[in-house]
């Protein structure tokens, strides 16, 4: 995220911001296409926000997006986009009630197994 030196700025303002932002919360160097990233994701979601409030305005025949529209279509959003991961407590009880049965044994033939040659894509289908 460090600029170049002898170098004229013509990085865009937006990558800027989004570059202070991830410093703000710690992070001190990235991958610039992580910033390309965020920025695409921040623009598809505003959209996609925005566009949820204009059908929730035309809904209610109003000419014009109110702040009231706008917070219902984040929530919508938020409410279908974003989940939380499971509970910690059930990710143990599915891994321990996985665990309760052992791995299959191991054969004792070792090397790649294929199947007969008459159902593989590269064996002969035909006859002379």
């Amino acid at each position: 995220m460090e600029e170049t030196p002898n170098k004229p700025d013509d990085t865009p303002r937006d990558y800027k911001i989004m570059a202070l932002l991830l410093q703000s919360r710690g992070v001190e160097d990235c991958d610039p296409s992580v910033i390309n990233l965020l920025l695409e994701f921040s623009h598809r979601y505003t959209v996609d926000v925005l566009q949820d409030a204009l059908v929730y305005a035309e809904h209610a025949k109003k000419n014009e997006i109110d702040m009231e529209d706008v917070r219902l279509a984040i929530q919508g959003r938020v409410n279908y986009s974003f989940t939380s991961p499971p509970e910690k407590e059930f990710l143990l009880e599915l891994a321990e009630e996985r665990n309760k049965h052992p791995l299959p044994l191991i054969p004792e033939k070792y090397g790649v197994r294929l199947p007969p040659e008459k159902h593989t894509l590269t064996g002969v289908n035909f006859h002379i």
